[in-house]
């Protein structure tokens, strides 16, 4: 028949796995953001500090840094990053505002997940935050006397395990 190939079957969407290992279905929850359009060594910090705080404390901190009122710590790529004063007393840090947006989405639906669970969202702090680079967007800038220059994307994945305290 012409119309089995128009229509994508269930088994041939792509299958991707979490990296954290323990995952308990009946105390914690997770959610994930595939192929965001973000900086992975921003989005890499930001997971690295929200890492342990609760669901509340989290939405907080990337508000304050998305209005620039909080700075995130920046600990792994810090060449030629400017000094900032901040609570976490590291003396490297910058304002990664997109990143932190697509984390605050990404813990928005750990939140509806949670909630969907039955899980109290008052009490469940985040056990896992991390992200891991994915596709790679390659495009290419038109360049005089016929050359071109590289101009890639880096898309990056999102993941969040959350877990209620008792």
């Amino acid at each position: 028949m012409w119309y089995t190939t128009l229509f994508c079957t269930v088994d041939s969407l792509p299958k991707f796995k979490y990296s954290f290992a323990n995952y308990d279905p009946l105390t914690q929850v997770r959610a994930s953001g595939r192929e965001v359009d973000a900086s992975p060594k921003s989005a890499r910090e930001v997971c690295k500090t929200i890492k342990g705080m609760t669901i509340a404390q989290a939405k907080n901190f990337l508000e304050n840094v998305i209005a620039k009122k909080q700075v995130v710590p920046f600990r792994r790529h810090t060449k030629e990053v400017p000094h900032k004063r901040s609570q976490f007393k590291f003396h490297v840090g910058r304002y990664p505002v997109k990143a932190a947006r697509e984390v605050l989405k990404v813990i928005g639906n750990l939140e509806a997940n949670a909630e969907f669970k039955g899980l109290d969202t008052e009490k469940m702090i985040l056990l896992h935050a991390a992200t891991m680079r994915g596709m790679k967007i390659k495009r290419y800038m038109p360049r005089a006397y016929g050359r071109s220059s590289p101009k890639f994307n880096t898309l990056i994945h999102i993941e969040m395990v959350g877990k209620e305290v008792l």
